[in-house]
């Protein structure tokens, strides 16, 4: 027989994309968890984990879960929390040997180690039924990473809703194929690529782009900013809304409570739809902490959003005391520097119409220096809202107040000449100046005391590095897979075929929450 000759060759390409293991390792440093949810191969998802830096050579441990019953994958499960995870004594592993109470605590992870879950499709049918789900889901929270190889479009939807259902957690699934729009359409944010295998996963995600790593602008840019400005948003909606009609509780004291508005009726109607509006709107589409390369540079600033630390019940504790002590100053230094007082040529200014305009305008003027001290990133469209809402302010004041209007309409503009009487007045100028010094005066005190009294925060210590020129990026020496690792991705094992005919997975539902 002569020599065999080789007479042609095939191969498929399935590389990874540019930047993968770069923003594998920055979602990392973010404390963003990474789980691979793959209908592939175990040895492609094992290799594709290690060339992403999801594993290393350096980890602890990997386990390993591919047991063919309940009962095998049940004590595998088992079995891997045991050794240096978590002791058998454990208050919360011993909490969730009994039935759970929903929601309960399942660890993050591993105090002082770092391992790896892998788990095929075969097992992870039976681990998404019953009890086995908690076992699945707190060895997995365990685990610095968890591959799931060779699974089924169902069960990766499965896998995502029983984190969600579990963990107090945003989930974000991300796909580029027709068999993950079922993940997509599961997690809470569904994130599309796009490909040479279609456009059903950008079709049915809230956001699509075409590269992996655009995972990181999306993010730790736009993500932080729009968390950022809605905090915001928020916070100062509440205020100034609190610092509005609480005038009118004290207002009641001195009326009787007769119900009668401390304000004029055009000032409410127009107050959050006009003078309020676009000073918020801007600050809610504009607003920036830090620029995008150093929220690039610094991934750790994105964890104050994942603990929800910029607004939560303690933050509207402080805009309603805040507000309170608002409308307490905007109330009574008014009252107080028209109290008996009189003009010039001998008459009083201590009326109704007055008062409430000067009321009116120290609130304005106070809720609009507010948003100014808010507001750290200035455009000239921020400028033009904010101030420009102000000075729009005393146009409508003096159109309302004319007296062409007034007399024109007696039952609709009741402030006849009061502008124009009530500007020239020494007092009311001064009641707006100490309104807003004694309102802005907590405000920048606490800015300037929080430094002393509690820890400074990574944003103060980014925004003392914006400072200085920004130093050169640095450069993470990335781990690739040890040369004894084969990067044979094509085993001869059996695929899910068989698991699919057999109809486990459509008997696999998880339990509805009561």
């Amino acid at each position: 027989m002569g020599t065999p000759k080789l007479l042609g060759a095939t191969a498929i390409e399935d590389k990874l994309q540019d930047g993968v293991p770069e923003t594998i390792i920055t979602l990392n440093k973010a404390k963003i968890k990474v789980w691979v949810l793959t209908g592939d191969k175990q040895e492609t998802a094992v290799n594709i984990a290690y060339a992403c830096n999801i594993f290393h050579d350096e980890m602890d441990g990997i386990f390993i879960v591919e047991g063919k019953d309940n009962e095998t994958v049940q004590q595998e499960l088992r079995d891997k929390m045991k050794p240096g995870c978590l002791l058998e004594s454990d208050p919360i592993n011993s909490y969730l040997t009994t039935k759970p109470k929903i929601p309960f605590r399942i660890p993050e992870e591993v105090p002082n180690g770092t391992y790896g879950l892998i788990i095929n499709g075969h097992s992870l049918a039976h681990a998404l039924e019953g009890n086995l789900q908690l076992d699945l889901l707190r060895t997995a929270c365990m685990c610095k990473g968890v591959i799931c190889c060779r699974m089924t479009p169902l069960q990766k939807a499965q896998v995502v809703e029983l984190v969600k259902r579990y963990k107090k957690v945003v989930t974000l699934a991300i796909g580029d194929g027709a068999n993950d729009v079922s993940m997509i359409k599961a997690a809470h944010i569904g994130v599309g690529i796009s490909g040479q295998e279609g456009m059903q996963a950008m079709l049915n995600s809230d956001f699509a782009f075409s590269q992996f790593h655009h995972l990181q602008r999306l993010l730790f840019v736009h993500g932080r900013w729009s968390y950022n400005r809605m905090c915001k948003f928020l916070s100062y909606f509440f205020y100034k809304n609190f610092a509005f009609t609480l005038v009118h509780f004290w207002y009641a004291f001195y009326s009787g409570f007769s119900a009668q508005t401390v304000y004029d009726t055009w000032f409410i109607t127009f107050y959050n739809l006009v003078y309020t509006s676009l000073p918020v709107l801007g600050l809610s589409l504009f607003d920036q902490d830090v620029n995008e390369t150093w929220s690039l540079r610094f991934p750790e600033l994105y964890e104050p959003g994942q603990h929800n630390l910029y607004f939560n019940k303690k933050e509207f504790v402080k805009c309603l005391l805040h507000g309170i002590y608002s409308s307490l100053v905007l109330f009574f230094i008014p009252m107080g520097a028209i109290y008996n007082s009189v003009r010039g040529d001998g008459k009083e200014i201590s009326d109704y119409q007055s008062f409430s305009m000067i009321v009116q305008t120290s609130l304005l003027c106070v809720v609009t220096t507010q948003i100014a001290l808010e507001t750290t990133y200035w455009t000239m469209i921020s400028h033009i809202f904010t101030w420009g809402s102000l000075g729009f302010y005393f146009c409508i004041l003096f159109f309302l107040y004319s007296d062409g209007l007034c007399l024109m309409f007696p039952n609709v503009f009741q402030f006849l000449g009061v502008a124009r009487n009530t500007l020239n007045l020494p007092q009311m100028w001064l009641s707006i100046a100490l309104s807003m010094i004694l309102c802005m005066l907590p405000v920048v005190g606490y800015q300037f005391l929080k430094p002393l009294f509690w820890p400074v925060s990574i944003i103060d210590r980014i925004h003392h590095c914006m400072r200085h020129p920004l130093p050169p990026p640095i450069r993470t020496k990335l781990k690739h897979p040890s040369s004894r690792r084969s990067a044979y991705a094509f085993s001869h094992k059996q695929g899910f075929g068989a698991l699919i005919t057999s109809g486990k997975t459509l008997k696999t539902k998880l339990p509805k929450q009561k």
